[in-house]
This record gives C-alpha cells, sequence and structure tokens, in this order.
C-alpha cells in the first residue's frame, strides 16, 4: 500500500498543509488528507485525483451515491465514511453559521448550504429556510420528497409549517437530480401559488432556488419574484 510517510516531507500534504495553510492545498490533497491512506499501487493523492475524477469534481463528490462510490476500486467504507462524516461537518458548521447571523442579505450566502443540504439526494426533494423578521434561520425544514422528476408540494401544508415556526419570510430549493438547474413550468407555477397563498398570512418569499450537484438558479435573479436588496 502506498503510504504518504514514504514521500519526501516536503511534499506530503499534511506538511504542506502546515507549511502554506489549507489554502495553498490542492482538492486532491485536501481530500488525501482526509483518507489518510492510500491502497495497493496509489497513495492517497493519487487515489484522491481518481475519485475527484469520476465523480466530477468537489461538487460531484457532494451528490455522489452509492452506485457511483462503489465504482471506485479501493475504496472501502471506511474511508467513504471519512469523506461523508467530514462533508457533513461542512453542512453542519455552514447550518451553525447561518443561526448566528443575519446570513440573508444576499442570495449567494445560502447557495453553498443548499448545495450540501440538497443535491446529493436521488430524487427531487423540496426544502423550506425558515426565517424571522430579521431574516435570521429559525430552521431548514424538508417539506416534500418525491421521485427522480417531481415532488407534490401542497400549499394547504406549506402554511401549516410557516405558521408552526412563526416565520416572517421563507425561501425555497429544490433539487434536480436530472442536472437540469432551469426552473420548470411547474417550478413557476408551484412558486407563485406560494407567494400567493403565503402572502396572506404576510410571510414574504424571499427566494426559491433550484439545485444541482453542480449550479443553483435563483427565481428572484430570474425575474419571477422580487430581487433581494442589497
Amino acid at each position: 500500500m502506498a503510504i504518504l510517510s514514504d514521500w519526501p516531507e516536503q511534499e506530503r500534504p499534511r506538511e504542506r498543509l502546515y507549511a502554506l495553510g489549507a489554502a495553498a492545498l490542492s482538492d486532491a490533497e485536501l481530500l488525501a488528507i482526509v483518507l489518510r491512506t492510500g491502497v495497493r499501487g496509489k497513495s492517497a493523492v493519487d487515489l484522491s485525483r481518481e475519485i475527484l475524477k469520476k465523480l466530477g469534481g468537489i461538487c460531484g463528490l457532494i451528490s455522489a451515491n452509492d452506485v457511483e462510490w462503489q465504482n471506485i476500486s479501493g475504496l472501502g467504507k471506511v474511508k467513504r465514511a471519512q469523506v461523508l462524516a467530514g462533508i457533513e461537518l461542512a453542512r453542519r458548521m455552514l447550518r451553525e453559521s447561518l443561526h448566528e447571523k443575519n446570513a440573508f442579505t444576499h442570495p449567494s450566502e445560502v447557495a453553498d448550504y443548499l448545495r450540501l443540504s440538497l443535491a446529493h439526494f436521488p430524487h427531487e426533494t423540496f426544502g423550506a429556510l425558515w426565517l424571522d423578521n430579521r431574516h435570521q434561520l429559525i430552521l431548514y425544514e424538508e417539506i416534500a420528497r418525491g421521485t427522480l422528476n417531481e415532488a407534490a408540494v401542497y400549499p394547504r401544508e406549506v402554511i401549516k409549517r410557516a405558521l408552526a415556526h412563526n416565520a416572517a419570510a421563507v425561501i425555497f430549493a429544490h433539487n434536480h437530480p436530472s442536472g437540469q438547474a432551469e426552473p420548470s413550468d411547474a417550478d413557476l407555477a408551484i412558486t407563485r401559488q406560494l407567494v400567493d397563498v403565503l402572502a396572506l398570512i404576510d410571510v414574504r418569499i424571499l427566494d426559491h432556488f433550484v439545485v444541482t450537484s453542480d449550479k443553483i438558479v435563483s427565481m428572484a435573479a430570474q425575474g419571477v419574484l422580487p430581487k433581494w436588496r442589497e
């Protein structure tokens, strides 16, 4: 088995991180530190490069399904668990930071969290970021889970959830497992319907995002909803 300790010290990812900082390392080097060791005939960096190539980079790593993981030769349950644990820690860190401040003054501030929360599902999932009157996060909640192509969203249920959380605003998001990030006609229709029904209880929809593994589209930016104030 190829291990990083066989490399010259100045070339080992961990030593490079100590000397230069994490930002100086490549995606493969950072992943190699998480994996710790390689497999027979491959160093941890070589294995990391192979994983990122097969899965399509960091975004593909986050959204990979069971079949895609199993197709990577030599990647056992332990190494996969290490990677998934790192991704979950990142997801929780982002969620915690959203709770601590007004993180919704610009749509780009929620994109990373939504991608980590939704892009990996093999089925369509519709979620809501419920916000208070200062646009601070109350909680993220899954509203509906469906098939590869759709998730049924019922306005009556959405109203019940908004009232239960005493929300003043909301950001909706759902994923497209197909990889097509543009909103469908059905997406636009349910968004406009939700705008109308939530207005009756004074809850404003700030945005509705469509999420894929490598892209996120804002309906506010497309003019479906009023753009957020800068």
